[in-house]
């Protein structure tokens, strides 16, 4: 068990560093059962600094997204309230539900109320990062922004077989990164790095090979067999696979119409993240694609009730021709 304080030393990074906290701010934090610990360290960082955080429990909601994945992640009207009148929230739940609760309408007003909002990935009190550290994601991350600045065509391929071609053009990116900016998208922190777009919805061709992690098939590690998107005009037309592939055209298929039209596009930017759980979309090397929503991106027009992301590992990017990364590595 970890002890308290090793869990606030990197609540005080949260506080501190990534959200960049002032004294007398809202702080919301929403936690489940198997958080509080790490959402009492949290709070006691913010008090530390003359902040005012309170802690939600939603474990019962958390629970029910687990069972349900097919499920709109919606917070009830109080809790979007208190979200909506806050300088921070903090989401420190299971990571894949606090995924799903990115792209709900709370969370974009919250945006828009100029909150500064992330989720927190395990491992807090084993994190071991310096503020350095958070620095060097941000600058990475930045790199790869300036150099994709104005470009119109990505093209993807990776030895899995992955082999597509989508637009970008007019599509800002969104910047991900562990320095939460008010206003700014929510995402995981303080280990994740990411450029993500919502790609223009009808000009998606090829396939894409998800073979690293698949969000919302109730998968535990990395998937045992790729499963395989053929992608016209911006939809999958067909996914195919093993059992897993199976359950994902299951939640597809309960979903709504627009939960197969390509809602994201994005790379990750962070060494320090692993393989096998929702935060290897951080991951430096890899790329994922999603189905469904993209309200949340600069540009979107795809509503849907669901968004899935699937990794795909060591990738090769050009875009408009231009090399950027190579077999996982940057190139620019």
């Amino acid at each position: 068990m970890k002890s308290f304080i090793s869990l606030l030393k990197d609540a005080r990074l949260i506080i501190e560093t990534c959200f960049e906290t002032q004294p007398g701010d809202a702080v919301t934090i929403l936690a489940d059962a198997d958080h509080m610990a790490e959402a009492e360290a949290l709070a006691a960082a913010a008090h530390a600094i003359d902040a005012k955080p309170v802690i939600f429990n939603v474990t019962s909601m958390a629970t029910l997204a687990k069972i349900h994945p097919a499920m709109p992640a919606d917070p009830p009207k109080h809790m979007a309230a208190a979200m909506t009148n806050s300088d921070v929230i903090i989401i420190e739940v299971e990571l894949e539900y606090a995924h799903r609760l990115a792209h709900t309408e709370a969370v974009r007003d919250s945006c828009k109320a100029n909150a500064r909002i992330a989720s927190i990935e395990d491992g807090m009190g084993e994190w071991g990062l310096t503020k350095e550290d958070v620095l060097a994601i941000e600058e990475r991350t930045k790199k790869l922004i300036e150099a994709t600045r104005d470009a119109k065509w990505v093209h993807v391929t990776a030895p899995g077989g992955t082999d597509v071609t989508l637009s970008i053009e007019g599509r800002p990116p969104l910047k991900c990164t562990p320095i939460k900016k008010r206003g700014e998208m929510m995402n995981p922190i303080p280990l994740w790095g990411e450029v993500a777009w919502g790609p223009v919805e009808d000009k998606t061709e090829g396939k894409i090979v998800i073979d690293g992690y698949m969000c919302g098939i109730g998968l535990v590690g990395s998937l045992p067999k790729p499963i395989e998107w053929t992608m016209k005009n911006g939809r999958a037309v067909n996914i195919s696979g093993d059992e897993n592939a199976e359950k994902l055209k299951t939640v597809l298929s309960k979903s709504d119409e627009n939960a197969n039209v390509v809602g994201e596009f994005a790379i990750g930017t962070s060494p320090f993240e692993g393989f096998g759980t929702p935060s290897e979309q951080g991951k430096l090397g890899t790329v994922h694609f999603a189905l469904g929503d993209n309200l949340s991106y600069p540009g979107g027009r795809n509503k849907s009730k669901t968004h899935f992301d699937g990794t795909v590992r060591n990738v090769t990017i050009e875009v408009d021709g231009r090399l950027i990364i190579k077999d996982g590595k940057i190139v620019i």
